[in-house]
């Protein structure tokens, strides 16, 4: 594990104030056998410019037109040549052992994915985790079905275990990363560094969290997907069940309050047939 490439893939979208920060952190690693592939998906600020400062032939560079994170992510592994897949937001950073100390945990303990704990800025400003977000170990499929527990700059994987769990969902513009956790929680453990060696930034108006609506419904694409995959056993699917109809009726609860009642009693149509099983076709949550 300690000799193998590691392929990091950025993705970045008018990052240019903040992918600079990301890619010294990159430099920084005291591990040093890695590529970084680039996706510049679609920007119109002058993230080029920033990036002409770096030279050197580890970095590859994509640009293409906008297709969201999700066809951005799917682009750079698909060109990658490594055995394992690191993840980077353009707006996050790394502490410089986080290549080298995930790598051995992941030998030591035969994980095909691995995440480390994050320090939260918001705002500028260190905040604490919320006990709820506290990152579990191991075998957590059920726990991750109220929400998403493994964090994208954090993770890294074998491109064995992405060629069972991928690719991110292109039609998510957003909850891609639960849609994702998902099925790999369902198939494989995910091991957990608990060292802070990453820096995940939040609080900003152009983050997916914030700008993009009607997440929930996203989420429940997700759980849809999951219990339609017939990959789950008979608890599983209870519990998956379970929690979708939770995720519906809050989306119910935010349709009403908008008066958008038609939209309510459609979403929970689609749970009954869920519920019957019935199959829903996936275009009615795109």
């Amino acid at each position: 594990m300690e000799n193998r490439l590691v392929s990091i893939i950025l993705p970045t979208y008018n990052r240019a104030d903040f992918i600079g920060t990301a890619l010294d952190a990159v430099f920084a690693q005291t591990y040093e056998k890695w590529e970084c592939i680039i996706i510049d998906d679609g920007s119109t600020d002058n993230t080029t410019d920033v990036l002409g400062a770096y030279d050197d032939p580890r970095i590859r560079y994509i640009h293409q037109e906008n297709q969201g994170v999700s066809g951005a992510r799917n682009t750079g592994i698909g060109i990658c040549q490594g055995e394992v897949i690191a993840l980077l937001d353009s707006d996050d950073e790394w502490m410089p052992n986080k290549l080298s100390t995930q790598l051995e945990y992941m030998r030591e303990h035969d994980y095909q994915i691995c995440q480390t704990e994050e320090i939260w800025v918001r705002g500028g400003k260190r905040v604490n985790q919320p006990a709820k977000y506290a990152k579990p170990e191991g075998w957590f499929f059920e726990a991750s079905l109220e929400m998403c527990l493994i964090s994208p700059s954090c993770t890294m994987f074998t491109r064995n275990a992405w060629e069972s769990i991928g690719p991110f969902d292109e039609n998510m513009p957003s909850c891609e990363d639960y849609d994702m956790w998902l099925r790999a929680c369902l198939e494989y453990p995910v091991g957990l560094v608990r060292e802070k060696l990453t820096i995940k930034y939040g609080g900003r108006p152009d983050q997916l969290s914030i700008c993009v609506p009607c997440a929930d419904l996203h989420r429940i694409r997700a759980l849809i997907k999951i219990l339609q995959s017939r990959k789950l056993d008979a608890a599983q699917s209870a519990l998956a069940l379970a929690e979708l109809k939770n995720k519906v009726e809050i989306y119910m609860q935010g349709c009403e309050k908008r008066g958008k009642s038609d939209e309510a009693q459609r979403v929970w149509n689609l749970f009954c047939m869920v519920s019957e099983g019935k199959e829903v076709p996936l275009n009615t949550l795109s």
